[in-house]
């Protein structure tokens, strides 16, 4: 009973501050709410007993890649400067497209639960299984696409320098 608690004010946490994520017009006060996300998806983890992969999300997502946002953020960004107001036809389209794309994660959630839930219930991963997965460069592992995220990420630090030498 206590773990449906947690996890549903853990979820709860999540859908909120990814909420506040989007609508607040505040820059910085977006990327603290990104932090509770992680933090919250980093409590999922230990809910699951996952303790690497919450070790990993504190550190890395939680930790590394706020303060990389941060950083990019004060370089592109005066934090103090007023945004200017959406016009409701750009708000109105943006939520349309948003409910059509929580309609149709709905959708594929709901018509693959039962796969899921015997995927999950069948056996937990140890994580040797999870690190082969991510660094393994056989079908369905993910060494490239983590590759291809590192380049991403780089680019957008040197990007976030090349914008803030020009400003200054």
């Amino acid at each position: 009973m206590a773990e449906h608690i947690i996890f549903y004010t853990l979820a709860l946490v999540i859908a909120v501050f990814s909420v506040l994520t989007v609508t607040t017009t505040k820059i910085i006060r977006s990327a603290t709410f990104l932090l509770f996300v992680l933090l919250g998806v980093a409590g999922m983890f230990l809910l699951l007993n996952y303790h690497y992969l919450f070790a990993v999300q504190i550190a890395v997502y939680a930790g590394g890649v706020m303060v990389l946002f941060i950083f990019g953020i004060l370089l592109t960004h005066r934090p103090g400067e007023k945004i200017a107001k959406v016009p409701f036809k750009r708000r109105f389209s943006a939520l349309s497209v948003s409910l059509v794309g929580i309609a149709f994660c709905a959708s594929i959630i709901f018509y693959n639960i039962n796969r899921v839930y015997k995927f999950v219930s069948n056996s937990e991963l140890a994580m040797q299984d999870i690190g082969e997965t991510l660094m393994g460069t056989e079908k369905f592992q993910y060494l490239l696409p983590f590759e291809a995220i590192s380049i991403l990420l780089l680019a957008c630090i040197v990007g976030g320098i090349m914008i803030g030498r020009k400003r200054s």
